[in-house]
């Protein structure tokens, strides 16, 4: 019995007291003797273990290695003086040491333990007892897994820095092929030299937030990449905690392909403004509903005869550019239905009132992100012009329409037609008031004609004699005022005369 410094007697702690202290604790704990006898072991010890009392860890300490199978997080199982029970009885120290516990024969862990040691003297020499302290803690190592797995498995780049020594503790495959890096070269390593935030927008408050561990507002930086200038992201930081250590989350998401895609746009635009400024095609930019020209060429100032500062702003109507204001509006109506037009004929009035004749193309494009409509005006006035010469000396050389094609008058008809006057039908006249005065037989007569009968022909085919053949064509020239027989076929062609002969003839 010892005795305290008065001299009084003091009871000696027996293993009864010691059942009795440990029985009310949530702590698991074992009592072995330095011999390696397992002494007893409290209720909460024993559901650690899943056994209905102490029996049930075995008699000894090898008892216990041969009952339960302890392995390290990692998964390895744990060699026999690796135990935590029998390093203690070899007289190691062991603050906190984590280990993954099944029974023997079972291949996945039933529980996660965190063990210490505790060794007990009553005189200061030798010890008297041994206890393993045990706290269960599978159920915070579960929900850490489970973080691990889904942190590892989601696409979004993310990144974890612990706030006490701001160094990288995990990163996730999305983190490592965002930045090109190397798993092994980022962990464990501090902030300063892979730092995300040295070029983040409001460093100062991402910096501030980051020391006080506060949440981070999303934010573009540069991500350092090896070998490179820096990848441009969107960072946001959320606090959590990994374990018992405060730490910060990085997701990322990679503005790259936008940045790549913006630069694509301006160089296109540029590409865009140089062919618009220089292609020797006029052509105007307008916007908006009302067509207001935002954009004009060299060629369109020629084309129209004014000074940019006369076009910029304005609106067709302002310029009285086209000569039909109605086939304005219906090509505008058509654009805005169908998307655009192509090669339609148009007059185009200069400042001085002279038009020209022109092919007019439209398309809906996109302009520096507003909706627009890219007008090209090809100027054909001289080709039109080369083309009604042409049919005037066919028609001043011609002496007989017999010789020719039908295609080919065909062809004279419509240039010259086409020639009259611009817009959709300029190149198909109504019928005159002088066709229509034709009668049946002289209209017949006609279209013989165009097919390039003679009087004698044209009598024969119609059962007539050669004088009423020869009456009719001559009452026919007097209506239609011609000639000769080339003149009236020309004259038939422009209005649409003779296609029941050509209907025949196919």
């Amino acid at each position: 019995m010892a005795r305290n410094k008065t001299g009084g007697a003091v009871a000696t702690p027996t293993l009864q007291h010691l059942e009795q202290l440990v029985h009310g604790l949530t702590a698991g704990v074992i009592l072995v003797d330095p011999a390696g006898a397992i002494l007893t072991a409290n209720p909460a010890a024993c559901r650690m273990h899943g056994v209905a009392d102490p029996a049930g860890l075995g008699a000894t300490a090898d008892e216990y290695c041969q009952r339960f199978c302890l392995r390290h997080r990692n998964h390895h199982r744990l060699a026999r003086r690796e135990y935590p029970i029998m390093r203690m009885l070899a007289g190691e120290s062991f603050p906190d040491m984590i280990v993954e516990v099944a029974p023997v024969g079972e291949n996945e862990p039933r529980w996660t333990h965190e063990v210490h040691d505790v060794v007990m003297d009553i005189d200061g020499g030798d010890p008297d007892c041994l206890a393993l302290v045990i706290q269960d803690v599978s159920e915070r190592f579960e929900a850490e897994a489970r973080f691990e797995a889904m942190f590892q498995a989601n696409p979004a780049p993310a990144a974890i820095l612990r706030l006490s020594d701001q160094r990288y503790v995990r990163v996730n495959a999305g983190f490592l092929e965002l930045g090109g890096y190397d798993r092994a070269a980022v962990l464990g390593r501090p902030l300063r030299d892979l730092d995300i935030l040295a070029k983040a927008e409001r460093h100062a408050l991402v910096t501030a937030r980051l020391a006080a561990g506060e949440t981070i507002p999303q934010v573009e930086s540069e991500l350092p990449i090896p070998g490179g200038d820096g990848k441009l992201v969107i960072l946001a930081g959320q606090p959590i905690e990994l374990g018992d250590e405060r730490c910060m989350l990085f997701t990322f998401a990679d503005l790259e392909p936008r940045r790549r895609a913006e630069g694509a746009l301006r160089a296109s635009e540029r590409h865009f403004a140089t062919v618009f400024r220089m292609a020797p095609v006029a052509m105007v930019v307008t916007s908006g509903d009302a067509y207001r020209i935002v954009e004009a060429n060299e060629a369109f100032r020629r084309l129209a005869g004014r000074a940019s500062e006369d076009i910029l702003g304005r609106v067709a109507d302002d310029l009285q550019l086209w000569n039909d204001a109605a086939q304005r509006r219906a090509v505008e109506e058509e654009i805005a239905h169908r998307g655009g037009i192509r090669n339609r004929d148009v007059r185009v009035l200069h400042k001085d009132g002279t038009a020209a004749d022109c092919l007019v193309s439209a398309e809906r494009v996109s302009l520096r992100g507003d909706a627009c409509v890219l007008w090209l005006y090809q100027d054909i006035s001289a080709r039109r012009h080369t083309e009604l010469e042409l049919v005037d000396a066919i028609e001043a050389v011609m002496k007989d329409a017999s010789w020719f094609s039908r295609s080919i008058m065909d062809k004279l008809a419509t240039l010259r037609g086409s020639g009259r006057g611009a817009g959709p039908d300029a190149g198909a006249p109504a019928a005159t008031p002088v066709a229509q005065a034709l009668s049946p037989r002289e209209r017949e007569v006609l279209e013989l004609i165009c097919e390039g009968l003679d009087d004698k022909a044209i009598a024969a085919r119609l059962t007539l004699s050669g004088n009423t053949v020869r009456n009719h064509v001559s009452r026919l020239y007097a209506k239609i005022g011609v000639n000769r027989r080339s003149a009236a076929v020309i004259w038939a062609r422009e209005r649409g005369i003779g296609g029941r002969a050509g209907a025949r003839k196919a």
